[in-house]
Order: structure tokens, then C-alpha cells, then sequence
């Protein structure tokens, strides 16, 4: 099934549901992360590559040493959908409450 944009009321909901993200010009959700060191760092991308491959659903992320920040966004929508909310939620389950 083809991924559906989320519509105004989901998008106003956000901040609420998933207050470890930022919403970027109403189409990316992006967070930002700070681990111990690279090697954290890149074991945390690796678990998220493998859900987002699994999901066929992949992030726009930079990585430097110990931090991580990840852009989600459906770009066949050119905004959110579904998709980007359950690998949001997923990348919050597996990642400690930290900021950079």
C-alpha cells in the first residue's frame, strides 16, 4: 500500500506525541543525538539501517564522532506519512532520552 500524508490534525499533534523531534517547514521530522562515542553512535545507525531497510523506509542522517542527527520525511509525498511516525517511534524506543 502506498504510504498516505498525514493530514493537519496528525501534523498538529506532533509536538505531543513525539516531543524528541523537531518539526522542520511542516515535512521532516528531525532529531538530534549524542551518544558515548562513534562506536554507540554507529551501532545505534546500524540498528536503525536494519528497521528502516526492513520497513523500505530510510532516513536522511549525519553522523560526526558521537552524534547522530536524522531527517525523516516521505519524499515521494514531499511530506510526512505513517511511515516516518513508526521509525520515529522506533528510533525513541532504542535510544536514550539525550540532547546534544
Amino acid at each position: 500500500m502506498a504510504p498516505v500524508a498525514l493530514n493537519p490534525d496528525q501534523l498538529s499533534r506532533l509536538a505531543a506525541d513525539l516531543p524528541l523531534w523537531a518539526l522542520v517547514n511542516g515535512t521532516i521530522l528531525r532529531r538530534q543525538m549524542r551518544f558515548e562515542d562513534f562506536a554507540a553512535a554507529f551501532g545505534f545507525m546500524t540498528r536503525v539501517a536494519l528497521k528502516a531497510e526492513a520497513m523500505g523506509h530510510h532516513p536522511e542522517w549525519r553522523n560526526v564522532w558521537n552524534r547522530v542527527e536524522i531527517d525523516l520525511t516521505t519524499h515521494d509525498l514531499g511530506g510526512l506519512s505513517q511511515l516516518d511516525l513508526d521509525l520515529a517511534r522506533f528510533i525513541d524506543a532504542i535510544t536514550p532520552m539525550t540532547s546534544p
